[in-house]
């Protein structure tokens, strides 16, 4: 018994001390990256000592200014995010699990932005304690929502990807209202390198040396902890404070590497299950004293080999404006994907309990349908009325009359379309919505979460940035990448038919690699409009003409009657996997169609509005609260929600700190996030 056990020390010290080498030499290839003609040659000569000159002067410049400081901050955030991600998927037992899916970058990012917003000039410790709060408060809240660390894959992944959607809306509003205090915040929230000295990596490495080595005394616990907690408990490991000193380690560890480098998206998810798969090879690895630091190594390679790589393929010049954490959330995301197409088929999913609602009665329904159509004309009039100037509606009979004062006919020709692009595309985003939640199954599921309308983000982006065309143009690419982006992700979780489970995961790991390849066109096309740009993903009605309105009502016209008229269809794939089959319903080609037309509609709206979240989840839930589960009657009750929910965000966002405005999307957020919360947290049992 002690060979083996030898053995398998040796070839795990082997394997910690190859991939210390392996990050040594992509260190010295990284360190050959960079802005100046200074190259290998320069370097080895440097090294060794040649003789003092004014080439050997800027050598050690430039070292010493540029290149070792974004080395070490690049080796110090891949050690720290690799060992906080695998602490975070041992004490969950969960492979997605990482402090990007339990939104505790997003946490840690949002408190470093309102310290910066509102003027707050903090030492670098500080920064390290702020975003330590922010962090651990985010995965707190995650995983109480989620109903602890063993929940399921998906609620654990759905609860920290809404927590952080909207805990980056309000970051996106803190850089937008705050733009001179948060310059450069933008970019350096999607993970940069860039350092001024190495003055924050040195104070960095102490402290996550010591994490470390608490994390590595945890190591026995965490061992026992994989038996399971019954087991734990019964061999004498405190489960309870084992899983709170793990979370405490890695949320630290998260901090230290946002405040040094920013959200470096995915690293934490991808070097721990690297080093699991590595462990297949080398068994030891499996034990976290060898697990943690091996984690640790990998993330440090990630990092340094997306940096270097980056530069290599752009040049540096070109790489210059291009965050690390853009191939980094890319390698996250084909990791999501990969490891969702793995999971093992549930059965047959019963009807979500959220989604089980009682029949009301039509007369019910009627008042319902009454009510919230005085509400949507409310909205549209005050959408009218609202802005920096304030108007009266006896303004909106003299311009309809043609006799209005020429400031009033600006005012309103400019309001129109933006109030009926905000209505109509709210009524797309909650029929998508409704359709979506039923056909997967999953309450909480969105075409915003699912990837479809990052896709078509990416579509629209690519239109104004490569393309230079038109509205018709964008239109048409925005559509045609969100449908292709459906096909994408219903092609990837196929497997013997389209689970629910595995399409909600494929789905947020393609909408991952959607927004990151958006956030790569913009920011390499014009990385000064980033206020601009910002603005326009945050979803926004600003500058939109009634050619953006008319798609979007040609699509409601179009497709809403298609999806009443299969209404029956609709109710049968709510229940589960059996009972539409038994009835006659060709279920796959039913679940295609149906996912096809939300993907338009989802995809019309993001040229209309741009990307808005949470709308295709919160108006559904209210309509089947409202008016009962049968989606006769809940699909224009959602319909009408949504307008309501767009348009009152859209007027309230041009008039609450007018004349500055707040963007739709990011309104809806606030107004969509809390009822969210309060959704998984009913239904966290």
């Amino acid at each position: 018994m002690t060979r083996p056990g030898a053995g398998g020390l040796l070839a795990g010290t082997a394997t910690v001390a190859a991939l210390a080498v392996a990050v040594a030499l992509v260190g010295l290839w990284h360190l050959t990256q960079g802005t100046s003609d200074i190259g290998l040659l320069d370097l080895v000569r440097h090294l060794a000592g040649a003789r003092s000159d004014e080439r050997t002067v800027s050598v050690a410049e430039v070292l010493l200014a540029s290149r070792l400081p974004r080395l070490a901050a690049g080796i110090a955030v891949g050690i720290a995010l690799g060992a906080a991600g695998a602490l975070l998927q041992s004490i969950s037992r969960n492979t997605l699990a990482s402090p990007d899916t339990l939104a505790v970058t997003a946490g840690s990012y949002f408190a470093i932005s309102a310290v910066a917003a509102f003027g707050l000039t903090v030492p670098l410790w500080a920064s390290g304690a702020v975003a330590f709060v922010g962090g651990l408060l985010a995965a707190g809240l995650v995983l109480a929502l989620a109903g602890g660390a063993g929940s399921s894959t998906t609620r654990l992944i759905l609860a920290g990807s809404a927590v952080a959607m909207a805990l980056q809306s309000g970051t996106s509003m803190l850089l937008i209202l705050f733009e001179a205090e948060t310059t450069g915040l933008y970019a350096w929230g999607s993970g940069s390198l860039s350092q001024l000295n190495l003055d924050a990596s040195l104070r960095a490495l102490p402290v996550i040396g010591l994490v470390l080595l608490a994390a590595l005394l945890l190591a026995r616990r965490l061992d026992v902890l994989g038996l399971g907690d019954d087991a734990a408990s019964a061999l004498g490991v405190p489960v309870a404070a084992t899983r709170a000193i793990a979370v405490l380690c890695a949320v630290l560890l998260t901090a230290v590497a946002v405040t040094v480098a920013g959200p470096l998206a995915f690293v934490g998810l991808g070097a721990p299950v690297l080093a699991r798969l590595l462990g297949g090879l080398v068994g030891a690895v499996h034990r976290h004293h060898l697990l943690i630091p091996v984690s640790g190594l990998l993330g440090a390679l990630i990092v340094l080999l997306a940096d270097a790589g980056l530069r290599a393929l752009l040049t540096p010049q070109g790489a210059a404006a291009i965050p690390t954490g853009i191939p980094t959330a890319l390698l996250g995301a084909v990791m999501i994907v990969v490891l969702a197409r793995r999971l093992r088929d549930s059965g047959p999913t019963a009807q979500p309990p959220q989604a089980r609602s009682g029949l009301r009665s039509r007369r019910r329904f009627l008042l319902v349908l009454a009510v919230l159509g005085a509400g949507f004309a409310a909205v549209v009039v005050l959408g009218m009325l609202a802005g920096s100037l304030w108007l009266r509606t006896g303004d909106i009979a003299l311009w309809v009359q043609g006799a209005a004062p020429d400031l009033v006919g600006r005012a309103l020709g400019e309001r129109l379309p933006r109030v009926g692009a905000a209505v109509l595309a709210g009524a797309a985003l909650a029929l998508a919505g409704t359709v979506v939640q039923s056909t997967v199954r999953n309450p909480l599921a969105e075409p915003g979460l699912l990837g479809i309308t990052a896709g078509a983000g990416l579509g629209a982006a690519a239109v104004v940035t490569l393309l230079g065309g038109g509205r018709p143009l964008m239109i048409l690419c925005a559509v045609g990448v969100g449908v292709v982006t459906f096909a994408a992700i219903a092609l990837l979780a196929w497997r013997g038919g389209l689970a629910p489970e595995r399409f909600v995961l494929v789905g947020i790991g393609t909408g991952y690699g959607m927004s990151a390849l958006t956030t790569f066109l913009l920011l390499s096309s014009n990385p000064w409009g980033t206020p601009r740009i910002l603005t326009w993903l945050s979803g926004t009605t600003y500058g939109r003409g009634l050619g953006d309105v008319l798609p979007v009502l040609i699509a409601l016209v179009v497709i809403a009657p298609l999806l009443a008229g299969l209404h029956r269809e609709l109710d049968l794939l709510a229940i589960d996997e059996d009972t539409p089959r038994v009835l006659g319903v060709r279920l796959e080609r039913t679940r295609f169609a149906v996912m096809g037309l939300a993907a338009v509609l989802a995809s019309i709206s993001v040229v209309a509005v741009g990307v808005v979240g949470f709308v295709g989840l919160v108006a559904p839930h209210l309509a089947r609260a409202l008016v009962g589960g049968r989606h006769l009657r809940t699909l224009p009750v959602a319909m009408l929600l949504g307008g309501v929910l767009v348009g009152l965000a859209d007027a309230l966002g041009r008039s609450l700190i007018a004349p500055a405005q707040i963007p739709a999307g990011l309104m809806v957020a606030l107004l969509g996030a809390p009822y969210f919360v309060w959704l998984l947290w009913r239904s966290r049992a």
